[in-house]
């Protein structure tokens, strides 16, 4: 009898270990909001693939239709996808505190933080922002989260805008202790990975991924971030200048992330998919 518990003891121990030390990925998907078939794509990427984290653009024109989809979804893990541009043709959207130094003429974010050849003198950066403007509009774009979603549980930036200019990264920090939703990703030890390969087509990005896959160590951290999308008519209308393939790219992203192939392999490799609470333990 001792012998049992004592080999039993031994495979428990060892079944610890190795969850302990098995790869964690966590699957992000960014800018819920911005389209509705970017909210149909992400909602099933995580019901039906890999993604366990979903960021939201709280002043896109799809918000509304976000916020019921989240509480239909009470599980899903949500960060705020601070935003402070407006960079596709035919959709725009407006700040939702005023803050003229961070608009357009037409009262639009700008298009692009850095100063971009395609889009001269539309840059943030190349125009008269302010400190305090960006304050006011990140506090109220947290505000609003948190009414709608109350278990926001992070922040995440759009288009990189909270690495713009050191004060902005200090004000992002700042609030994200205020509001109580900072978990920083370098001090858990995360690494950012992405595909590693050629990923323009669904087959590439599925072969890519899965070679991402193969190269996860244990015991680390990995962050992968992308954008899940639906090619339909209304993505398909969706684009800026030098990023027009965005319906057929999205679904890819989509197609990877819900593939059995993909769901099988991470299985069979241990892979522990997380999502940002999960760093907090």
């Amino acid at each position: 009898m001792r012998t049992i518990i004592f080999l039993l003891a031994i495979s428990f121990s060892f079944r610890c270990a190795t969850a302990q030390q098995a790869p964690r990925l966590l699957v992000r998907g960014d800018d819920m909001g911005f389209s509705h078939s970017g909210n149909q794509a992400l909602i099933k990427a995580y019901k039906e693939g890999i993604e366990r984290s979903i960021e939201v653009i709280v002043p896109s024109p799809w918000f509304p239709e976000a916020v019921k989809l989240l509480a239909e979804n009470p599980t899903v893990d949500v960060g705020i996808h601070l935003a402070i541009t407006s960079e596709w043709e035919n959709v725009k959207w407006r700040p939702v505190a005023n803050v003229p130094s961070l608009t357009d003429a037409d009262g639009y974010f700008f298009p692009m933080i850095w100063p971009n050849k395609n889009y001269p003198q539309l840059a943030l950066l190349q125009n008269k922002w302010t400190v305090a403007d960006i304050e006011k509009e990140f506090r109220a774009q947290i505000e609003l989260a948190i009414k709608k979603i109350p278990r926001i549980s992070h922040i995440s930036a759009h288009m990189g805008c909270t690495n713009m200019h050191d004060s902005v990264r200090a004000i992002t920090k700042k609030l994200a202790q205020e509001y109580k939703i900072d978990i920083d990703l370098e001090a858990a030890g995360v690494k950012g990975i992405g595909f590693d390969g050629p990923h323009k087509t669904s087959a590439e990005k599925k072969q890519s991924f899965i070679n991402m896959l193969n190269k996860l160590q244990p015991g680390n951290t990995y962050l992968f971030v992308e954008h899940p999308g639906l090619n339909s008519p209304e993505l398909q209308a969706i684009h800026h200048i030098g990023y027009e393939n965005v319906a057929e790219d999205r679904q890819g992203v989509t197609d990877t992330w819900t593939d059995p192939d993909i769901i099988a392999l991470i299985k069979k490799k241990g892979i522990q998919l997380i999502s940002y609470k999960d760093l907090k333990k």
